[in-house]
Protein backbone atom coordinates (compact mmCIF):
# COMPACT_ATOMS: atom_id res chain seq x y z
CA UNK A 1 0.00 0.00 0.00
CA UNK A 2 3.10 2.52 1.00
CA UNK A 3 4.58 1.87 -2.83
CA UNK A 4 1.06 2.35 -4.39
CA UNK A 5 1.00 5.42 -2.54
CA UNK A 6 3.71 6.66 -3.64
CA UNK A 7 3.72 6.22 -6.67
CA UNK A 8 0.07 7.74 -7.06
CA UNK A 9 1.39 11.29 -5.34
CA UNK A 10 4.22 10.72 -8.01
CA UNK A 11 1.45 10.56 -10.61
CA UNK A 12 -0.11 13.16 -8.98
CA UNK A 13 2.66 15.81 -8.98
CA UNK A 14 3.77 15.07 -12.70
CA UNK A 15 -0.19 15.84 -13.39
CA UNK A 16 -0.03 18.85 -11.69
CA UNK A 17 3.42 19.98 -13.50
CA UNK A 18 2.18 19.32 -17.33
CA UNK A 19 -1.20 21.45 -16.41
CA UNK A 20 1.05 24.22 -14.93
CA UNK A 21 3.11 24.37 -17.44
CA UNK A 22 0.76 24.17 -20.22
CA UNK A 23 -2.15 26.46 -18.96
CA UNK A 24 -0.19 28.80 -17.13
CA UNK A 25 3.85 29.22 -17.32
CA UNK A 26 3.82 29.27 -20.96
CA UNK A 27 1.37 32.34 -20.84
CA UNK A 28 3.44 34.28 -18.25
CA UNK A 29 4.76 36.25 -19.67
CA UNK A 30 7.97 38.73 -18.42
CA UNK A 31 9.91 42.16 -19.01
CA UNK A 32 13.51 41.38 -18.21
CA UNK A 33 15.99 44.51 -17.73
CA UNK A 34 19.48 44.00 -17.92
CA UNK A 35 22.36 46.27 -17.72
CA UNK A 36 25.40 44.98 -19.58
CA UNK A 37 28.22 47.15 -18.79
CA UNK A 38 31.13 48.09 -20.34
CA UNK A 39 29.92 47.40 -23.69
CA UNK A 40 30.20 50.85 -25.47
CA UNK A 41 33.30 52.03 -27.32
CA UNK A 42 32.68 55.31 -25.32
CA UNK A 43 30.39 56.92 -22.73
CA UNK A 44 26.85 56.62 -23.16
CA UNK A 45 23.78 54.63 -23.01
CA UNK A 46 22.26 52.17 -25.54
CA UNK A 47 18.79 50.64 -24.69
CA UNK A 48 17.92 47.22 -26.65
CA UNK A 49 14.52 45.41 -26.91
CA UNK A 50 15.64 41.91 -27.53
CA UNK A 51 12.97 39.58 -28.66
CA UNK A 52 12.84 36.06 -30.12
CA UNK A 53 10.98 32.88 -31.25
CA UNK A 54 7.30 34.18 -31.13
CA UNK A 55 6.27 31.22 -33.25
CA UNK A 56 3.23 33.31 -33.40
CA UNK A 57 -0.38 31.43 -34.74
CA UNK A 58 -3.64 31.89 -34.82
CA UNK A 59 -5.39 32.52 -31.28
CA UNK A 60 -2.35 33.62 -29.31
CA UNK A 61 -4.10 36.72 -28.65
CA UNK A 62 -2.15 36.72 -25.16
CA UNK A 63 1.15 36.90 -27.01
CA UNK A 64 0.00 39.54 -29.04
CA UNK A 65 -1.21 41.72 -26.01
CA UNK A 66 2.25 41.33 -24.64
CA UNK A 67 4.21 42.63 -27.49
CA UNK A 68 1.63 45.30 -27.88
CA UNK A 69 2.50 46.40 -24.35
CA UNK A 70 6.18 46.42 -25.01
CA UNK A 71 5.73 49.54 -26.87
CA UNK A 72 6.45 51.39 -24.51
CA UNK A 73 9.31 50.38 -23.19
CA UNK A 74 12.22 52.99 -23.50
CA UNK A 75 14.10 51.47 -25.69
CA UNK A 76 16.16 52.64 -28.97
CA UNK A 77 16.54 49.29 -30.94
CA UNK A 78 14.95 46.65 -31.74
CA UNK A 79 16.24 42.94 -32.22
CA UNK A 80 14.24 40.27 -32.92
CA UNK A 81 16.28 37.18 -33.42
CA UNK A 82 13.92 34.89 -35.38
CA UNK A 83 11.73 32.14 -35.39
CA UNK A 84 8.43 34.52 -35.36
CA UNK A 85 6.54 31.74 -37.21
CA UNK A 86 4.61 29.42 -35.91
CA UNK A 87 2.62 27.95 -38.62
CA UNK A 88 1.61 28.90 -42.22
CA UNK A 89 -0.19 31.95 -43.21
CA UNK A 90 0.82 33.98 -40.58
CA UNK A 91 3.38 36.02 -41.98
CA UNK A 92 1.14 39.01 -42.05
CA UNK A 93 0.07 38.29 -38.34
CA UNK A 94 3.71 38.52 -37.12
CA UNK A 95 4.40 41.64 -38.65
CA UNK A 96 1.06 43.22 -37.20
CA UNK A 97 2.49 41.95 -33.67
CA UNK A 98 5.63 43.51 -34.57
CA UNK A 99 4.28 46.67 -35.85
CA UNK A 100 3.76 48.65 -32.09
CA UNK A 101 7.74 48.21 -30.99
CA UNK A 102 8.76 50.85 -33.84
CA UNK A 103 5.98 53.04 -34.07
CA UNK A 104 7.72 55.74 -32.30
CA UNK A 105 9.90 55.60 -34.93
CA UNK A 106 12.63 53.03 -33.34
CA UNK A 107 14.73 50.88 -35.81
CA UNK A 108 14.08 47.41 -35.86
CA UNK A 109 16.61 44.76 -36.67
CA UNK A 110 16.03 41.23 -38.21
CA UNK A 111 17.78 38.09 -38.85
CA UNK A 112 15.27 34.37 -39.49
CA UNK A 113 15.22 31.19 -37.30
CA UNK A 114 14.63 28.19 -39.71
CA UNK A 115 10.98 28.25 -38.77
CA UNK A 116 10.96 31.34 -40.72
CA UNK A 117 11.06 29.37 -43.79
CA UNK A 118 9.57 26.38 -42.93
CA UNK A 119 6.85 25.56 -41.15
CA UNK A 120 6.81 22.99 -37.72
CA UNK A 121 6.65 19.62 -37.72
CA UNK A 122 5.87 17.16 -35.09
CA UNK A 123 8.92 15.73 -33.66
CA UNK A 124 9.50 13.74 -30.17
CA UNK A 125 11.48 15.26 -27.24
CA UNK A 126 13.78 12.49 -27.16
CA UNK A 127 15.33 13.28 -30.40
CA UNK A 128 16.79 16.18 -29.26
CA UNK A 129 18.94 13.56 -27.08
CA UNK A 130 19.59 11.11 -29.35
CA UNK A 131 20.10 12.93 -32.65
CA UNK A 132 20.14 16.37 -31.98
CA UNK A 133 21.91 17.09 -35.74
CA UNK A 134 18.09 15.72 -37.39
CA UNK A 135 16.92 18.24 -39.62
CA UNK A 136 12.97 17.91 -40.57
CA UNK A 137 11.39 20.71 -42.38
CA UNK A 138 8.03 21.27 -42.98
CA UNK A 139 5.71 23.48 -45.80
CA UNK A 140 8.17 26.07 -47.22
CA UNK A 141 6.59 29.45 -45.64
CA UNK A 142 6.31 32.82 -47.51
CA UNK A 143 9.26 34.04 -46.23
CA UNK A 144 9.53 37.04 -48.65
CA UNK A 145 6.24 38.05 -47.35
CA UNK A 146 7.42 38.23 -44.22
CA UNK A 147 10.56 40.27 -45.03
CA UNK A 148 8.30 42.74 -46.99
CA UNK A 149 5.79 43.50 -44.25
CA UNK A 150 8.35 44.02 -41.35
CA UNK A 151 10.18 46.22 -43.94
CA UNK A 152 7.11 48.20 -44.34
CA UNK A 153 6.75 49.11 -40.30
CA UNK A 154 10.90 49.85 -39.91
CA UNK A 155 12.48 46.54 -39.22
CA UNK A 156 15.42 45.86 -41.32
CA UNK A 157 16.23 41.99 -42.22
CA UNK A 158 19.73 40.84 -42.67
CA UNK A 159 20.94 37.77 -44.26
CA UNK A 160 24.39 37.27 -43.93
CA UNK A 161 25.52 40.84 -44.06
CA UNK A 162 26.47 43.82 -42.40
CA UNK A 163 25.63 47.86 -42.29
CA UNK A 164 25.93 50.36 -40.15
CA UNK A 165 22.29 52.07 -38.06
CA UNK A 166 21.37 55.56 -36.77
CA UNK A 167 19.84 54.85 -33.50
CA UNK A 168 18.61 57.61 -30.73
CA UNK A 169 20.97 56.32 -28.39
CA UNK A 170 23.94 56.79 -31.28
CA UNK A 171 25.06 54.76 -33.97
CA UNK A 172 25.69 51.34 -33.96
CA UNK A 173 27.19 48.56 -36.31
CA UNK A 174 25.52 45.34 -36.71
CA UNK A 175 26.42 41.83 -38.62
CA UNK A 176 23.64 39.82 -39.34
CA UNK A 177 23.80 36.03 -39.89
CA UNK A 178 21.47 33.23 -41.60
CA UNK A 179 20.54 30.60 -39.25
CA UNK A 180 23.33 27.94 -38.69
CA UNK A 181 20.56 25.29 -37.47
CA UNK A 182 19.50 25.05 -41.47
CA UNK A 183 23.30 23.66 -42.35
CA UNK A 184 25.84 24.28 -39.88
CA UNK A 185 28.87 23.41 -42.81
CA UNK A 186 27.21 26.91 -44.39
CA UNK A 187 28.51 29.38 -41.41
CA UNK A 188 29.76 32.46 -43.65
CA UNK A 189 33.21 33.89 -43.23
CA UNK A 190 33.76 37.35 -40.81
CA UNK A 191 33.77 39.27 -43.84
CA UNK A 192 30.29 38.56 -44.68
CA UNK A 193 28.66 39.94 -41.19
CA UNK A 194 31.75 42.94 -40.89
CA UNK A 195 30.29 45.82 -40.33
CA UNK A 196 32.37 49.15 -42.09
CA UNK A 197 35.35 50.77 -40.04
CA UNK A 198 33.42 53.54 -38.58
CA UNK A 199 34.87 55.42 -35.91
CA UNK A 200 31.66 57.17 -34.68
CA UNK A 201 29.99 53.83 -34.00
CA UNK A 202 28.84 52.97 -29.99
CA UNK A 203 29.20 49.45 -30.39
CA UNK A 204 29.09 46.33 -32.93
CA UNK A 205 26.03 43.89 -32.63
CA UNK A 206 26.46 40.78 -33.53
CA UNK A 207 23.25 38.62 -34.86
CA UNK A 208 22.17 34.93 -35.14
CA UNK A 209 19.14 32.80 -34.45
CA UNK A 210 21.04 29.52 -33.17
CA UNK A 211 24.20 30.27 -30.94
CA UNK A 212 26.16 27.61 -32.23
CA UNK A 213 29.80 28.59 -31.04
CA UNK A 214 30.96 28.35 -34.57
CA UNK A 215 28.43 31.23 -35.33
CA UNK A 216 29.75 32.65 -32.56
CA UNK A 217 33.20 32.72 -33.20
CA UNK A 218 32.78 34.48 -36.94
CA UNK A 219 30.78 37.41 -35.01
CA UNK A 220 33.61 37.36 -32.87
CA UNK A 221 36.46 37.77 -35.41
CA UNK A 222 34.14 39.89 -36.99
CA UNK A 223 34.94 42.48 -34.33
CA UNK A 224 31.56 42.27 -32.63
CA UNK A 225 31.45 43.94 -29.35
CA UNK A 226 27.69 42.05 -28.48
CA UNK A 227 26.41 38.88 -29.74
CA UNK A 228 22.45 38.19 -29.56
CA UNK A 229 20.62 34.80 -30.31
CA UNK A 230 17.90 33.07 -29.59
CA UNK A 231 16.85 29.45 -30.51
CA UNK A 232 17.43 27.60 -27.40
CA UNK A 233 14.05 29.01 -25.48
CA UNK A 234 16.30 29.06 -22.63
CA UNK A 235 16.23 25.42 -22.04
CA UNK A 236 12.16 25.28 -22.22
CA UNK A 237 11.44 22.85 -19.39
CA UNK A 238 14.41 24.01 -16.27
CA UNK A 239 14.88 21.40 -13.18
CA UNK A 240 15.70 23.41 -10.34
CA UNK A 241 18.63 23.91 -9.33
CA UNK A 242 19.57 21.97 -12.44
CA UNK A 243 18.82 24.16 -14.93
CA UNK A 244 18.48 23.51 -18.51
CA UNK A 245 18.76 19.66 -19.50
CA UNK A 246 19.16 20.63 -23.19
CA UNK A 247 20.16 23.45 -25.28
CA UNK A 248 19.61 22.56 -29.22
CA UNK A 249 22.95 23.55 -30.21
CA UNK A 250 26.28 22.98 -28.60
CA UNK A 251 26.96 25.84 -26.30
CA UNK A 252 27.51 24.77 -22.68
CA UNK A 253 23.87 24.61 -20.76
CA UNK A 254 24.44 26.83 -18.52
CA UNK A 255 25.14 30.13 -20.71
CA UNK A 256 21.75 29.00 -23.13
CA UNK A 257 19.96 31.66 -21.25
CA UNK A 258 20.16 35.38 -19.93
CA UNK A 259 23.67 37.37 -20.04
CA UNK A 260 27.32 35.41 -20.20
CA UNK A 261 30.40 35.77 -21.43
CA UNK A 262 31.97 34.40 -24.44
CA UNK A 263 35.52 35.23 -25.76
CA UNK A 264 35.60 38.42 -23.74
CA UNK A 265 32.17 39.71 -25.65
CA UNK A 266 28.67 40.03 -23.88
CA UNK A 267 26.60 37.57 -25.25
CA UNK A 268 22.40 37.62 -24.48
CA UNK A 269 19.88 34.56 -26.03
CA UNK A 270 16.77 35.24 -25.30
CA UNK A 271 13.96 32.76 -23.97
CA UNK A 272 11.89 33.29 -26.16
CA UNK A 273 8.01 34.08 -26.23
CA UNK A 274 7.18 31.12 -27.51
CA UNK A 275 7.32 27.19 -28.30
CA UNK A 276 6.48 25.11 -30.91
CA UNK A 277 2.99 23.91 -31.55
CA UNK A 278 3.58 20.68 -30.79
CA UNK A 279 5.23 21.87 -27.26
CA UNK A 280 2.79 24.11 -25.95
CA UNK A 281 4.72 23.94 -22.63
CA UNK A 282 6.95 25.75 -20.01
CA UNK A 283 7.96 24.77 -16.95
CA UNK A 284 10.46 27.11 -14.58
CA UNK A 285 11.44 29.25 -17.63
CA UNK A 286 8.67 31.59 -18.33
CA UNK A 287 8.32 33.64 -21.76
CA UNK A 288 10.24 36.92 -21.73
CA UNK A 289 11.42 39.52 -24.00
CA UNK A 290 14.33 41.74 -22.24
CA UNK A 291 15.40 45.66 -22.54
CA UNK A 292 18.98 44.96 -22.21
CA UNK A 293 20.90 48.58 -21.17
CA UNK A 294 24.22 48.90 -22.56
CA UNK A 295 26.99 51.32 -21.27
CA UNK A 296 30.31 52.62 -21.90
Amino acid sequence: MGVTRVLAAGAAGAAACVAYGTLIERRWYRLRRVVLPRTLRSAGRLTILHISDVHLIPGQDHRIQFLRSLADADHDLVVATGDLLGAEHTEDLAVSALAPLTSRGQPGLIVLGSNDLFGPVAKSPIAYFTKPERRIHGARLDTDRLVDGLARVGYRTLSNEALTLETSGGRVGVGGMDDPHLDTTQIPAAGAVTPPNDPDVLCNLGLVHAPYTAALDVLVDAGHDLLLSGHTHGGQVRFPPIGAVVGNCDLPLDQIRGASRYRGRWLHISPGLGHSRYAPFRFACRPEATLLELTG
